[in-house]
């Protein structure tokens, strides 16, 4: 089968996206390369959801090459000025990846965005219930994207194999469902982005989740958080920092945390994460 190819208060990504929120619908602008597929269904949850694809500008030019693969929550913020949270305000994934790429600071990948499903985003993104707030279906969305998404994704591009190949990533609740999913799946995840994340679900219990788990292999990590997020947001993640490396992480090498002074917490914050993420996760030879 030839495989597709490409086409030429409350925090912005803890509430349900802009689907429910009442306003009136854009028109979408997907960049250059990225592909739609929408309303993905699933065995395990309710929801479907819409996927998008980037592809590299060699994925057309070199048609015999396979490409490494980042999946990233929060799909609708990535790409689409027309579904992002904050209308006309997304992370520039696809045009921040084209730069790093030709600038040779990153290795040319795929990667995927999976939208949330809004109301169920916390479900989904958690992985343990709150007694106040609920949650704690990760496990369900997990399988998701292991048994369902990565196989049609194999299927439909030309992708490597692999865990050394294969990343994951998000923020905030996205960021705190990457690292239960990367330690859960050690041999399907060797690369994570971890932006902002909410250390502070269920009193902090991703931590005791870190300090329980024992790897053979430890997943290459960014890790960050702006200095503007407030107090708590930032005491936490250089908790986690601290508990990464004392698990053993070792900074630079399959390690790195930053402190980013005056950043906040929304998606033009993060947008500016996005290259040196890639550079780190998936750098150059």
């Amino acid at each position: 089968m030839r495989k597709r190819k490409g086409n030429t208060g409350k925090l912005a990504t803890e509430i349900p996206d802009i689907s429910t929120s009442g306003q009136p619908p854009r028109l979408s602008v997907l960049p250059a390369r990225v592909s739609l597929h929408p309303q993905f269904r699933s065995r395990f949850l309710p929801d479907n959801r819409d996927i998008t694809v980037y592809v590299p500008p060699e994925y057309d030019e070199q048609p015999d090459r396979h490409f490494p693969v980042l999946y990233l929550h929060d799909g609708q913020n990535l790409f689409d000025p027309a579904t992002s949270f904050i209308p006309g305000r997304t992370w520039r994934v696809a045009e921040t990846a084209d730069a790093v790429i030709d600038a040779r600071k990153a290795v040319p990948l795929i990667i995927v965005g999976i939208a949330n499903t809004g109301e169920h985003r916390l479900m989904e993104y958690t992985q343990v219930p709150d007694w106040k707030m609920g949650g704690g279906g990760a496990d369900q969305y997990g399988r998701l994207i292991t048994e369902e998404l990565m196989p049609f994704i194999d299927a439909t591009y030309r992708t490597l194999h692999g865990r050394e190949q294969t990343g994951m990533g998000g923020s905030s609740l996205g960021g705190l469902v990457t690292l239960y999913l990367g330690l859960k799946y050690p041999d399907r995840f060797g690369k994570l982005a971890i932006l902002s994340p909410s250390v502070w679900w269920n009193h902090q219990s991703i931590l005791g989740y870190v300090n329980e788990t024992r790897l053979r292999q430890h997943p290459r990590i960014w890790l960050d958080v702006g200095d503007a997020e407030g107090r708590r947001a930032l005491s936490d993640v250089e908790l986690l920092e601290r508990r990464l490396k004392a698990n053993g992480w070792r900074p630079e090498i399959d390690f790195h945390y930053e402190r980013i002074a005056g950043g906040t917490h929304d998606e033009a914050a993060w947008a500016k994460r996005v290259g040196p993420m890639l550079q780190f996760l998936f750098p150059s030879s």
